[in-house]
């Protein structure tokens, strides 16, 4: 195939300026956004740099503003733990003086060694082109092992500008070829990997549900401090309230959340940091001793099996942690680190120091400490912020469930939604009203049904601590297979991890019927329906491929004297990315007509996390040429955008159709056959690369002619520019005929666009099991029909639609 590319000087860039270190600051954003994860600037995906100190100087002003939005968006969750972290850890009373003591110095440790160095400082990098979460991670592994479950790699995609590879030579790269080797040839490792991917994305939805009750009831429930008289269910209702009026204002966007949630943030930490700095002072400054990790020993020496179940508690210090990660497309990996380091630790870290403090006075007030250690001067200030922070907390989690539910669509894993993108400046910020629907029902019944935040915390720590060991999991894997540094580090690394989250693990087990049962519940729903609908969707797809229409077949269909054509282009949409769908023959045998271009078009969202538009598409033409049938693919990036108007998409696609038959026509045959096919990026990217506009093909990149006036007036130049090209060979009614043919392309297009989509029911086929009958004819079944139709995801204009039915048995 070749890939005909938009020739926009704004959208130029050469691999070769890249490599021959050029400075980050004189090239695009686009092209810094590139980079390797290790070298990463704070502007992602805008316009094109000026001079190099303008552009630094905008650098700068992005990560600063968006550092400011990172306050309001990611740290509420963890922000407001200490609402509840003590009175959780300490359910049953304080038994020793010195139990505070042990608890601080392990809420500590935990913190710097999970939230501050695994997430902040190592996972942060471990990012796929600057975006991060369990999905980033799985994508990055995906482009450097063939690991997907359904079959439709190109080699072409490898030719996309962000599906670099970086590779080092001796012991690293072999370590790295034979864990490549062993993922891509052993089924039950591509199945593990899958499963422990979408088992991280389970648990980030449901946590995503439990946030938001737990924040806002906290805070609501200190109410109770100053009216005592407040029943339960009053507090509840009041809780339901808060969140459907939180659910109900992401529709606004991220950006513009961000913004306004911000300051509230940064006056809350401000706050519970002074408060916390006073109560160290006033009450006991003693309580800095925890900093000795020794009070962690004598904590566990005293309280043994005790000790050891507080560990699940300790896990909710930094819950929302995880979204740091997952929303790191939303921001950059310079801003988190920024407002992390300056804004959230210190507050955090004072609240705790200082409410240990005042329990060694007052052991008695663990139930509620967080308000009883507020001065009574700051307590309404106190409780009107914990309110509005607790209801931010709950945002990190609700933008990172909306994310991760269009990364679930990339994968094939999950019934159809509409994602909106509510923001043209950063394209990470996302809104899907049904999932955000769903969301508050969930949160809502939560509350409702449990009414306190004792089993809801409990809840959140399994949440908390399955995420962690995954994420080390896959890090370990992308250290070995991406990064590929040095073995000791790995080893470091993975044996310091997996040993202390295990730990935490099992704490968390033996309270299993406390509350954990509820995520792991919702985590087995989700994970059936997206094991359904991939599982089927890659059924369908090998039945597709098995029975593609062979070269000849399609000829002959083609050339059939009863096939009529009639005007205007057809665009044959199909999941199939190699060959011809079964289900034209279908339509031929319905309807004898075709229009006089057909385009079979195939949307396909490739491992990176977005695919410039001057490589969206890759064309071939099918035999015989005369008929105009083109097959083309539409390559998308896990976080682009599908929601534009079909218009939009068929003017792109015309466009980039018209490049193609020129440059297609403009190659000399006798070369074709001197290229390899498929070829790799390396042997690509080892060739001369010409300057000027491009495009890039699968056996080459080349530089096509503007215009074919330009053609005839260049003289002895053509050759050095075009070396590949016979177009020296060619007089001018050979080119004209060109032009007559895209000509010809254009004319069609203006007389109408019919979009055709295959309406493909499948069913189990009779002598299956009857779990495959359970899954396929009725779980699968009703998951389609309830869900988004594909010509709502691709805003297909309805008067231009014909639907093509056809049963498939797998």
């Amino acid at each position: 195939m070749v890939l005909a590319a938009e020739r926009d000087d704004d959208r130029r860039l050469e691999v070769a300026d890249v490599e021959s270190g050029l400075d980050a600051a004189s090239l695009p954003s686009s092209a810094v956004d590139r980079q390797d994860s290790l070298f990463r600037e704070a502007v992602r995906g805008g316009h094109h740099a000026g001079a190099a100190g303008h552009s630094e100087q905008d650098s700068s002003w992005r990560t600063l503003r968006l550092a400011f939005q990172c306050v309001g968006i990611l740290y509420g969750d963890v922000g407001t733990s200490p609402l509840y972290v003590y009175s959780t850890t300490f359910d049953h009373g304080v038994g020793h003086p010195d139990d505070v003591l042990g608890v601080l110095s392990l809420i500590i440790y935990s913190f710097m060694l999970f939230t501050v160095v695994k997430i902040v400082f190592v996972a942060l990098h471990a990012n796929d082109d600057g975006d991060g979460g369990t999905f980033a991670l799985y994508s990055l592994i995906s482009r450097y092992a063939k690991v997907s479950l359904i079959p439709n790699h190109q080699a072409e995609d490898e030719l996309v500008s962000s599906y670099s590879k970086h590779g080092k030579p001796s012991a690293t790269l072999r370590r790295a070829n034979w864990l490549k080797h062993l993922l891509e040839t052993s089924k039950s490792a591509k199945i593990s990997l899958f499963l422990l991917t979408i088992l991280a994305i389970a648990m980030v939805i449901s946590d995503a549900v439990l946030t938001p009750p737990i924040s806002v009831l906290s805070a609501v429930s200190g109410l109770k401090e100053k009216v005592p008289d407040l029943t339960t269910d009053q507090i509840v209702w009041i809780t339901v309230a808060i969140l459907v009026v939180l659910f109900a204002i992401q529709r606004f966007g991220t950006d513009k959340v961000g913004y306004s949630f911000a300051p509230i943030i940064l006056l809350w930490l401000l706050l519970i940091g002074g408060v916390g700095l006073y109560n160290l002072i006033k009450y006991d400054v003693g309580v800095l001793r925890s900093f000795n990790p020794k009070y962690i020993i004598d904590y566990f020496r005293r309280n043994r099996k005790e000790g050891w179940v507080t560990l699940g508690d300790i896990l909710l210090v930094f819950t929302g942690t995880e979204a740091l990660f997952a929303n790191l497309g939303y921001f950059s990996i310079r801003s988190i680190q920024l407002s992390f380091s300056f804004g959230l630790l210190p507050s955090v870290l004072l609240t705790y120091i200082g409410q240990a403090a005042y329990l060694r006075k007052h052991p008695e007030h663990f139930a509620d400490i967080f308000y009883r250690s507020v001065p009574s001067t700051l307590f309404w200030p106190t409780f009107i912020l914990a309110i509005a922070a607790s209801i931010i907390g709950s945002q990190a989690m609700i933008s990172c469930a909306f994310a991760t539910v269009s990364h679930l669509q990339t994968l094939s894993c999950f019934p159809r939604v509409r994602i909106l993108h509510t923001s043209k400046r950063f394209h990470g910020q996302l809104y899907v009203p049904e999932v955000n629907l769903l969301l508050c029902v969930a949160a809502c019944l939560v509350t409702v049904s449990f009414k306190t935040t004792t089993i809801i915390g409990k809840a959140h720590e399994i949440c908390v601590i399955l995420v962690m060991i995954i994420t080390t999991l896959l890090m370990t894997i992308v250290m070995l297979l991406v990064w590929r540094i040095s073995i000791w580090w790995i080893a470091l690394f993975f044996f310091i991890y997996i040993p202390i989250e295990s730990i935490y693990l099992s704490s968390v087990l033996y309270k299993f019927t406390h509350g954990p049962y509820i995520p792991v519940a919702m985590s087995a729903v989700l994970m059936m329906v997206m094991i359904v609908w991939h599982y089927v969707h890659a059924k369908r797809y090998k039945y597709e491929l098995k029975h593609t229409l062979s070269p000849k077949r399609a000829q002959e269909l083609l050339e059939h004297h009863d096939l009529k054509r009639v005007s205007g282009v057809g665009l044959f949409y199909t999941e199939l990315v190699q060959g011809i769908p079964p289900i034209f023959p279908h339509l031929i045998e319905k309807i004898p007509t075709i229009h006089s271009v057909l385009v079979f078009v195939s949307i396909k969202h490739l491992h990176v996390p977005h695919v410039d538009a001057s490589e969206r598409f890759l064309f071939r033409q099918v035999e015989p040429k005369e008929y105009k049938v083109f097959r083309c693919v539409a390559r998308y990036g896990y976080r682009d955008s599908l929601d534009e108007e079909a218009e939009g998409f068929v003017h792109a696609l015309v466009e980039s159709l018209q490049y193609y038959i020129r440059d297609v026509s403009l190659y000399s045959a006798d070369e074709m056959q001197n290229v390899s096919y498929p070829i790799s990026r390396d042997q690509s990217l080892s060739r001369e690369k010409p300057s000027g506009r491009h495009a890039v093909y699968a056996e080459e990149m080349i530089t096509p002619i503007q215009s074919f006036s330009e053609l005839t007036t260049l003289s002895n130049g053509l050759s050095n520019r075009l070396p590949q090209f016979q177009a020296s060979k060619m007089n001018i009614a050979e080119l004209a005929k060109i032009e007559e043919e895209q000509k010809f392309i254009q004319r069609e297009t203006e007389k109408g666009v019919v979009y055709i989509l295959g309406e493909t029911e499948v069913v189990a086929r009779p002598q299956s099991s009857l779990l495959k009958k359970i899954v396929v004819n009725y779980i699968y079944s009703f998951l389609r029909k309830n869900f988004v139709q594909g010509e709502k995801m691709l805003s297909i204009p309805h008067g231009k639609l014909l639907k093509v039915g056809i049963s498939y048995e797998i």
